[in-house]
């Protein structure tokens, strides 16, 4: 009996450490925008554009672990793209392109976690202009491990990539926009460093 009364209470002490860490909250990260970027490729007429967006912010709670508490939220000012040619950035601001003066920011809510053959996907719904759409959002955790120049910190390495039709946001507009002079396809490249203070 005592032997018996000795096994129940180890197995309940375990079962107590395990709930205790199943469910505890999944850690908040804050992205390093010094060391973190947002860049995209597109055809013109056969050659890839490459740009990018200087100006970013997000925040994100994630703990491979415990996907089922962790989310993410990020924005995009539009006014910020750089292909490091102004008219073109220009145009790309106006109207025929994203409409920065109407919707200054393009912006990703999460909805759910899931874990693919050693990687990750994050569903969630993308608003560009004025137009929401959900999108899958494959990802890799390049590494994780205590911050060497920030005390008691962590950091956190993750790349994400896809591939986006801007036609789906009504990005682009004109009989050009219909032809081979601007592809359809855009491809998202997105390399984020975070900690945890």
């Amino acid at each position: 009996m005592i032997k018996y009364l000795s096994s129940l209470a180890s197995f309940t002490l375990i079962a107590i450490a395990f709930s205790a860490f199943t469910f505890l909250p999944a850690k908040p990260w804050k992205v390093d925008k010094a060391h973190s970027a947002v860049t995209f490729s597109i055809n013109h007429l056969f050659t890839p554009v490459e740009g990018r967006f200087d100006q970013f912010d997000g925040r994100f709670v994630f703990d491979p672990e415990n996907l089922s508490e962790s989310e993410a939220d990020f924005t995009i000012k539009v006014s910020s793209v750089n292909t490091q040619q102004q008219k073109r950035d220009t145009h790309l601001q106006s109207a025929d392109f994203f409409n920065a003066a109407e919707y200054p920011e393009m912006r990703f809510q999460s909805t759910r976690f899931k874990k693919k053959k050693g990687e990750y996907v994050v569903y969630g719904n993308l608003t560009i202009r004025d137009v929401t759409k959900e999108i899958a959002l494959p990802f890799k955790v390049l590494g994780v491990g205590p911050h060497p120049m920030m005390e008691g910190a962590q950091v956190m390495g993750i790349q994400a990539e896809t591939t986006l039709l801007r036609s789906d946001f009504g990005v682009g507009t004109g009989s050009w926009a219909a032809t081979m002079v601007v592809g359809d396809e855009v491809s998202v490249k997105i390399n984020l460093e975070a900690t945890t203070k």
